[in-house]
């Protein structure tokens, strides 16, 4: 029979002393942890679990370079402790180092593949490296039974959110406060995510349910006040962005978001940049806000005011990738073509090699300056690596047109790829006119703010998003009366190699749905693609009289670029919008809307496609 000798003094006294600092860290108390572990290490220096504990007190300490070395010892000591994996993943992640810290995850899991903090801590990585689908097979597992904790159902919500499945993220984030029904970030994430999917009344509660439950985070603040605005209690949501940025003042998402509703709430420059402006005097040097009020500014009509302040904010910082980005596309807006390709330059080479981002403002400059024949080899490099990137293929597009050459025609084939018709009536209405007022009532009726958001195309007129979150029945009942022509389409435009056609599969899924509404003398969308779509639309609802004419005012525009190109072009094909007319295209055909007369204001939704799911 084996037995077990007892402890000598000195190794119980050691497993003491390793109890107390555990204890010590436990309690958030590190500096004596670590005290403690100095003297367990003078008389036992090859401890791991001494080695690992000291580590983990110099990381809670913040001495995070300090900490990897006695983690790597106590992984040379005894390599089959997973704990210890997961602390050199951890600290070696925040150096920066993903890659390697990855590895230490993993080494964690091949000696458990069912050790909850590795693969929680791998999922949260792979998912803030864009890799959710990987993060999912490893979190999913771990997950199955009642007792799974908070981290590991975040990372399985995150990961579901990083593959689009919000439904899904929701359900998870909603288990979280079940199980844990005091926890105000478990209420958080949930109204986080029913702000995502529009549904903004539920995020509302949701975030007040987090602060009641002792979560005051700008984070927090700031999920309620886009819910705020979402249902139309504007004074209520400029009160909570502000609330957001007390509590942090250069929080980028609060700025962009307080800002954008000064806005469209009063249509004034001044106003909307006032925030931002008490910002830079308290910190000139804060890039972020440089860019947004350029932003406002290029938004509001002013594109030589956003010139002048990113060539201010390039000078003070000309190290600034995505500043160089701001500044090329600001030079082009205002026509100084080359200097936008300096600048654009200057990006790529600070850039990874390879980066289509940086790469797309480069085709644009050359574009500008007449070079279509360099625009369409970078253009054709980035379709080559992305074959879903609308914007590359607008830009090589353009530039086969500029070229004359024949390629063009296959992308830009209006007769097969621009379709009209008309839509359905749904059940329960005895005709589409009757259809149509009902919606066209329930959309004014939501349609309040003065003026346009930020970053889209529309310009003096108003936008809703997430139509289709709402208890009217009208609304409700829109994706009945457009399936019928969506299906129509697809069918019609059939199987084929091109970038279109090729993704046919014969279903499809909605990629946003919103509303629009322009306001006669001016009201407009400027030239534009969608970059996430596959298929985009233009739905009308109600029309001015200006509409019917045949000056085509209010009429749909295609091929006139977005962009500055030399020569300029002009669009190819205009289709004259009816009340319950739906227009369909692909994503990335460039269209616009010419301006319109009289006092009567334009109603559409639109919508994109992609191809759907099996």
């Amino acid at each position: 029979m084996n037995t077990v000798a007892p402890p000598t003094p000195e190794q119980a006294a050691a497993l003491r002393q390793l109890e107390a600092a555990s204890q010590r860290l436990q309690i958030g108390r590190p500096e004596e942890a670590r005290a403690i572990l100095e003297q367990v290490l003078r008389v036992a220096p090859r401890s791991s679990d001494a080695l690992h504990l000291y580590g983990v007190s110099l990381r809670r300490m913040g001495d995070v370079i300090g900490a990897e070395l006695p983690v790597r010892q106590a992984i040379s000591v005894d390599k089959r402790q997973p704990a210890y994996h997961v602390t050199l993943g951890d600290i070696l992640q925040q150096l920066g180092w993903p890659d390697k810290a990855e590895a230490s995850y993993r080494a964690a899991l091949a000696l458990n593949r069912l050790y909850p903090p590795a693969a929680r801590q791998l999922a949260l990585l792979l998912n803030d490296l864009g890799r959710p689908d990987e993060a999912l097979k490893i979190i999913t597992p771990l997950v199955a039974g009642l007792t799974a904790d908070h981290g590991l159902l975040n990372a399985q919500a995150g990961a579901l959110k990083g593959l689009g499945r919000l439904d899904e993220a929701l359900a998870v984030y909603r288990r979280t406060v079940l199980i844990a029904p005091t926890s105000g970030v478990a209420e958080h994430n949930v109204a986080a995510v029913l702000g995502d999917l529009g549904r903004s009344e539920e995020a509302e509660a949701a975030a007040r349910r987090a602060m009641a439950k002792g979560v005051d985070a700008a984070e927090t603040r700031l999920v309620h006040a886009r819910a705020l605005l979402a249902i139309g209690q504007f004074d209520e949501a400029e009160t909570a962005f502000q609330e957001a940025l007390n509590r942090s003042p250069f929080y980028m998402d609060a700025h962009r978001d307080f800002a954008q509703l000064i806005w469209m709430r009063t249509e004034d420059k001044a106003q909307a940049t006032a925030r931002i402006d008490a910002g830079l005097r308290s910190d000139p040097d804060a890039v972020g806000l440089r860019q947004l009020k350029a932003r406002v500014l290029t938004f509001a009509g002013d594109e030589a005011g956003a010139d002048a302040v990113l060539r201010e904010a390039v000078a003070r910082h000309p190290e600034d990738v995505e500043l160089r980005k701001s500044a090329a596309q600001a030079a082009m807006d205002v026509g100084d073509a080359e200097r936008g390709l300096a600048d654009a330059r200057k990006a790529q080479s600070m850039s990874e090699p390879g980066d289509a981002h940086a790469d797309t403002f480069v085709c644009e400059a050359l574009l500008a300056l007449g070079r279509a024949d360099e625009a369409a080899a970078i253009a054709q490099d980035i379709s080559r690596r992305f074959p879903q990137a609308q914007q590359a293929l607008a830009y090589l597009a353009t530039a086969w047109r500029m070229m004359g050459d024949e390629r063009y025609r296959a992308l830009y084939d209006y007769d097969a790829f621009v379709r009209p018709w008309t839509i359905d009536t749904p059940k329960g209405w005895s005709s589409l006119p009757a259809y149509l007022a009902d919606l066209t009532e329930s959309l004014n009726g939501r349609h309040q703010l003065k003026t346009h958001p930020l970053d889209q195309s529309l310009r003096q007129g108003s936008q809703l998003a997430h139509v289709l979150q709402t208890d009217n029945p009208a609304v409700r009942a829109l994706p009945q009366a457009l399936d019928g022509p969506i299906r129509a389409h697809i069918a019609a435009l059939g199987r084929a190699k091109d970038p279109l056609r090729s993704r046919n599969n014969g279903r499809y899924d909605f990629k946003g749905v919103w509303s629009v509404k322009l306001r006669p003398g001016g009201g407009r969308h400027v030239d534009h693609l969608h970059p996430e779509g596959w298929l985009s639309s233009a739905c009308y609802i109600d029309l001015p009289g200006a509409v019917a004419g045949e000056d085509q005012q209010g009429w749909i525009k295609f091929g006139e670029p977005g962009v500055r190109t030399q020569p300029k072009l002009g669009p190819e094909h205009f289709v004259k919008p009816e009340p319950g007319l739906l227009v369909l295209f692909p994503s990335y055909m460039w269209h616009g809307t010419v301006p319109f007369e009289g006092r009567e204001s334009r109603l559409t939704v639109a919508f994109d496609l992609v191809p759907g799911k099996a």
